[in-house]
């Protein structure tokens, strides 16, 4: 007797933008909207006003990847300062001490791509 197969889900994509996607306040003006929300992996484009940064921290198991889409970023990794300008990128490996600052005068918008997704996984390093 041959019992057929369930039907596979039919995946159906649909864009996504800041406009569509769940958006999200973060330190003291900081804007973050997840593009992007799966088990396996985070998709986020944050905003940051000129003179803001995050605090050092690090996450065990996600690693990530910081991409600039507008603004110029200082992203600091393990004590090693590095700046990126538009359209460059940067990995953090999973473990690793990290800071993104904007000490400029223009917002600074990235995409910061974690898997798996660092929610819930994110502890202070403290200099």
């Amino acid at each position: 007797m041959i019992i057929p197969a369930e039907p596979a889900a039919v995946y159906s994509p649909l864009p996504t933008s800041i406009h569509s996607a769940e958006h999200y306040r973060w330190g003291e003006a900081c804007d973050g909207w997840h593009l992007l929300a799966s088990p396996a992996l985070s998709v986020i484009q944050e905003r940051v006003p000129a003179g803001a940064a995050e605090v050092r921290h690090r996450h065990q198991r996600a690693e990530q990847f910081f991409y600039v889409l507008a603004g110029q970023a200082t992203l600091e990794i393990e004590g090693q300062v590095h700046q990126l300008q538009v359209g460059e990128g940067l990995h953090v490996p999973a473990g690793a001490a990290h800071r993104l600052n904007n000490a400029h005068t223009d917002s600074l918008e990235f995409l910061v791509v974690s898997t798996p997704p660092s929610r819930g996984d994110r502890e202070l390093a403290p200099c």
